[in-house]
Order: C-alpha cells, then structure tokens, then sequence
C-alpha cells in the first residue's frame, strides 16, 4: 500500500495492489510545491509515515504542536483565534526519504512539520491553501488513518 498525492490535482490516493482504492480532495501550500526550510510550500518526493497522532480523538480534536488542546474546533472557537492554522482529528506527520531532496541539510520534511492532517470543514478542498501541509476533510483523514501504518510511503508529486 502506498499513498500518492498531486498537487496540480488537489487529490490524495490509496492504492493497494496496483488498484485506487481510494480517493480524496486535498488542500496543500498556498505558496506552491517546494523543499526548503520555512517556505510555506509543499515538500515533493518520497516520504513516509513516520507518526500517528490521535487515534480514538473524536472528529475536531483540536491540536496545537502534535498535542490534544483539550478544546473541539466550532466556529466560535474560530471565531476566538482567527490566526490559528487549525490542524484537526488526525496527524499523519511525514518524513522524507530522498536525502538533500527532502531530508536534513535545510529541506527536511519532519524538522518542517509536514503533515498530512484534518482542518475546518468549513474550509475549501481541490484548492492550494495551507502553509505546506496536506489538509483533508475530518472524516477523510480519520478513514485514511485506519487505513495506513506507520511506514507506508506517500508520494506527493
């Protein structure tokens, strides 16, 4: 099983044994695809799942640095933090594999926090939003959670 993601498409895929085994719209970086330390842009090449975060969290468990805040995202919740980047439901937080591509020396996908995680429902899908990660629907991300482990390959191209 691996996952593939294409920024020009604004589609994340399963695909197990040759086969599309599911599909979602994505959101990634507002600024583009791109590799470097603090340019908001989505990292490219081979990555891994290196963490699960937050199996068993209800849908719009709020974190904030890899933790459950305690708080459930609502629009008045929003409405109170107006500048917060919302990372919701499930981390999946990725790590590259192509060393000087996107691994250590200034392009590393992990020290960068890159990951594929939940957001407002409220907020648009098939569109390049986010500061580099990868968003999804919460009900997406928590199905794409069970569905993958800790070491399955993402693509993102």
């Amino acid at each position: 099983m691996y996952i593939r993601v294409s920024i020009i498409h604004q589609r994340l895929e399963v695909w197990q044994d040759a086969e599309c085994v599911a599909d979602y719209p994505v959101s990634t970086a507002l600024n583009g695809p791109g590799e470097q330390k603090n340019s908001g842009c989505t990292p490219r090449g081979k990555h891994l799942i290196r963490a699960k975060i937050g199996a068993g969290k209800p849908l719009n468990t709020v974190f904030v640095g890899r933790r459950d805040t305690g708080e459930t995202y609502s629009a008045d919740l929003a409405r109170r933090y107006p500048q917060r980047d919302w990372i919701l439901t499930r981390i999946l937080w990725l790590s590259g594999c192509e060393i000087g591509r996107n691994r250590l020396s200034g392009v590393d996908t992990m020290q960068r926090y890159i990951y594929i995680h939940g957001t407002p429902d409220s907020e648009p899908m098939g569109q390049p939003l986010s500061h580099g990660c990868i968003r999804m629907r919460n009900n997406d991300i928590a199905e794409l959670f069970e569905r993958v482990s800790v070491g399955t390959l993402v693509f993102i191209e």
